[in-house]
């Protein structure tokens, strides 16, 4: 027999990734005549066509919107880790609760975490009614939060924050150590305020949940949150452990790795600020 002769006619107009159409599968013989012949693939219509297309664009934006949403959640859960820091503080829950029973460390460990979760939930669906009151516009507001949380990252460069955490828990164990026979409640102040839902952490929650454009995005923002609560939680009732086993060294490690990626955070926050005041870009 003689070499196959293959013919295709694919329509260009229906998505090459979706519909593929072999009009006509040709064997000729020796003699020239038709030996057999493949039946016709049926050709497409245009409502065949818009349909593949219409199918293809809605897989693409649901690609995206789903690539959206992760990283809205991956942002807002690093400035969190960064910010409220659970690796940091759990060694400040073990030693205000040092000389406690476990009952109570493990009660003021759930009540410190529940209270900063009621402030920052708080923050983040009034603050922007607040900032309305105020007459504080939104871009404002991110060039505030923006050095407020650069100079956070400063401290944390430095370890100033961490001499000011050591402070407040030295204030609190001296009164403490006054009334020895009773148990301080620690829970609000200073692990709920300002440990863990600290200025930054209320200036990034609001700062997040203003530039979300839809209630999924403000729901990753809230997962996010969520993530790091759970997280200190879980640092507070294994804080004694946790402590002896990160160290010194690595704890400082962390704490300034953390502190470059607040900063270039911060510095963005900035830059968008300054782009809306002004009308840049």
């Amino acid at each position: 027999m003689r070499p196959c002769a293959l013919t295709a006619l694919a329509s260009p107009h229906v998505c090459p990734t979706i519909c593929r159409v072999v009009a006509t599968i040709k064997i000729v013989g020796i003699d020239g005549r038709r030996e057999r012949a493949a039946p016709a693939a049926p050709a497409v219509g245009n409502k065949e066509r818009s349909w593949c297309c219409a199918l293809h664009v809605a897989l693409l934006k649901k690609q995206r919107y789903a690539q959206a949403m992760l990283e809205a959640f991956l942002a807002a859960f690093v400035t969190f880790f960064v910010v409220i820091d659970p690796p940091g503080v759990a060694p400040m829950f073990a030693t205000l609760t040092q000389h406690t029973s476990r009952a109570w460390q493990r009660k003021m460990a759930f009540k410190s975490v529940g209270v900063a979760t009621l402030v920052l939930v708080g923050f983040a669906f009034g603050g922007q009614w607040l900032l309305e009151k105020l007459q504080v516009s939104l871009d404002a507001f991110r060039l505030a939060g923006g050095a407020l949380l650069f100079l956070i990252a400063v401290d944390m460069l430095f370890e100033k924050q961490k001499e000011r955490r050591e402070e407040r828990n030295e204030k609190v164990l001296a009164e403490a150590q006054k009334h020895p026979e009773r148990f301080e409640d620690v829970s609000v102040f200073p692990l709920a305020i300002p440990l863990i839902s600290g200025p930054g952490a209320i200036a990034s929650i609001m700062l997040l949940f203003t530039q979300s454009n839809s209630f999924l995005e403000q729901s990753m923002v809230l997962a996010g949150v969520g993530v790091n609560l759970v997280l200190c939680l879980f640092g507070f009732l294994i804080a004694a452990k946790l402590t002896k086993f990160m160290g010194a060294t690595v704890a400082a490690m962390i704490t300034r790795i953390f502190g470059i990626i607040l900063a270039a955070l911060a510095a963005q926050f900035v830059v968008d600020g300054v782009k809306g005041a002004f009308g840049i870009g």
